[in-house]
């Protein structure tokens, strides 16, 4: 009976909020695409400074010089958290809405373009890279960020309704309550993604960079 509950009201979440998830998926897919042609607009010294110092960072991992796994989770937890954290306050101003939509968008274009600098530079090992480097954490940060700028969206919708065009509506205190409840569940979901990043993806770069370190040192622009 509760399994029923939960479901019918994850269903009744989801139908209620089908446009702005399919609005804020379109966006982020926007920034991750717009990410990707960026990096086709560098100039060749750009992308030889990046792919050098890029290359450095490859030969520390090779030579497993990287940094402590407890200062990468702290980073990762406090970069992300920050975000999120940003974007649900922002959810509780009304003016704040085309913020919440600005921050999804460089995100999109932050992955895009990471991705899209390493397969444009390194080929099918970048693409390697990039999927032990960037997809696991990302398996769990990115829903976390589609879900809450959804929310946050849909919150600031209902606080400008309640101020501007319904005087009497669905009660704040309740709904300022279930938003609470979001900004725990995504502080608990990047906990999982930051341990993923640092105690996870390392060791995985760590083997693809072996792999395919012939390549990185003999790559040319």
């Amino acid at each position: 009976m509760k399994k029923n509950k939960y479901q019918n009201i994850l269903a009744n979440h989801f139908r209620e909020h089908s446009s702005i998830y399919l609005f804020i998926a379109v966006l982020f897919l926007m920034g991750v695409i717009f990410g990707a042609i960026v990096v086709n607009s560098l100039t060749l010294s750009q992308k030889e400074d990046l792919f050098y110092y890029l290359s450095q960072f490859f030969s520390q991992i090779s030579n497993g010089k990287v940094a402590d796994s407890k200062d990468l989770f702290i980073q990762s937890f406090s970069h992300n958290s920050k975000f999120i954290g940003l974007m649900w306050l922002l959810g509780i101003s009304i003016i704040g809405l085309p913020v919440i939509l600005i921050l999804l968008f460089i995100k999109g274009m932050v992955v895009g373009f990471t991705v899209g600098f390493l397969v444009n530079q390194m080929g099918w090992n970048g693409f390697l890279l990039s999927f032990v480097s960037v997809l696991p954490q990302n398996i769990i940060i990115i829903p976390v960020f589609i879900i809450s700028a959804t929310l946050a969206v849909s919150f600031s919708f209902k606080m400008i309704r309640q101020q501007f065009i319904k005087k009497m509506g669905e009660p704040m205190l309740p709904l300022f309550g279930r938003y609470m409840v979001l900004l725990v569940g995504a502080i608990v979901s990047l906990v999982i993604a930051a341990g993923v990043e640092a105690y996870i993806s390392p060791g995985l770069m760590k083997s693809i960079v072996n792999m395919v370190g012939s390549f990185i040192g003999g790559f040319s622009l």
